[in-house]
């Protein structure tokens, strides 16, 4: 096998492959667009595959809502944006990188075509 096995018996890796690969089915099946190129490439940008990254430091953390998780995700948008069959906790590293998905699709057409802070 690779990896550890998740809690629930899901069949994907406990780690940063195994969630993006989680993400992606749940992506697939809710129609959100997406590439794991796409997803990796800005998750390594925004938290280094940290899913307890937080940001301390930016306009959102000043106004009191720090971004968090893997897609550095503010509460707000990750309540708008959660997808249904997904934790509902901004730092469960599937949820945090749906939503972040989600948002992105909405935003900018796919996760695919972000390459900077969003």
């Amino acid at each position: 096998t690779t990896g550890d096995s998740q809690p629930g018996g899901s069949g994907y890796g406990n780690n940063l492959d195994g969630w993006i690969k989680e993400s992606l089915a749940i992506m697939k099946a809710k129609g959100i667009p997406g590439t794991y190129e796409g997803l990796h490439r800005n998750i390594m940008r925004e938290s280094s595959g940290n899913p307890n990254a937080q940001n301390g430091w930016d306009v959102n953390a000043q106004k009191g809502t720090p971004s968090k998780g893997l897609l550095q995700v503010i509460q707000p948008t990750f309540n708008a944006y959660h997808v249904n069959g997904t934790a509902h906790s901004l730092t469960d590293p599937v949820a945090n990188i749906t939503a972040a998905a989600n948002y992105a699709a909405d935003r900018y057409g796919s996760i695919d075509n972000v390459n900077s802070a969003y």
